[in-house]
C-alpha cells in the first residue's frame, strides 16, 4: 500500500514536470526587432502542445496558442500536423474496423 502510494505521489510530480516543461516561451513579434518569423519545426512543436497551452491562455492574456509572427503556410502545415499528434488524429481508426470485422 505504501509503495503504491509513492508510485502515485511520484506519477503526479512526473506530470507536473512535463507541464511545465511545455510551457511556451514569450512572444517575440510583440517585442521591437523580434527574433525570425517561426517556421515548420516551431509550429509542429507549438502543435503538440497546444492542448496545455490552451489550459494556459484561459488564465493570462499573455500566452498565446498560435504564434502570430510566421513564415505562413509551412508553419501552419507543422502546427496542424502538431494538433493532429496531440489530439491522436486517426491512429485508432484502424484498429476499430478490423476489430469490427473480426467478430463477424
Amino acid at each position: 500500500m505504501a509503495r503504491r502510494r509513492v508510485a502515485i505521489a511520484a506519477g503526479l510530480v512526473g506530470v507536473a514536470l512535463l507541464m511545465a516543461a511545455c510551457a511556451p516561451g514569450p512572444n517575440y513579434a510583440a517585442e521591437a526587432g523580434g527574433a525570425d518569423p517561426a517556421g515548420f519545426w516551431l509550429g509542429l512543436w507549438q502543435g503538440l502542445i497546444s492542448p496545455i497551452v490552451f489550459v494556459v491562455s484561459l488564465f493570462t492574456d499573455t500566452v498565446n496558442i498560435y504564434e502570430v509572427d510566421n513564415n505562413g503556410n509551412w508553419y501552419n502545415f507543422g502546427f496542424l500536423l502538431g494538433v493532429s499528434f496531440a489530439f491522436g488524429g486517426a491512429a485508432g481508426s484502424g484498429g476499430a474496423g478490423r476489430r469490427r470485422r473480426r467478430r463477424a
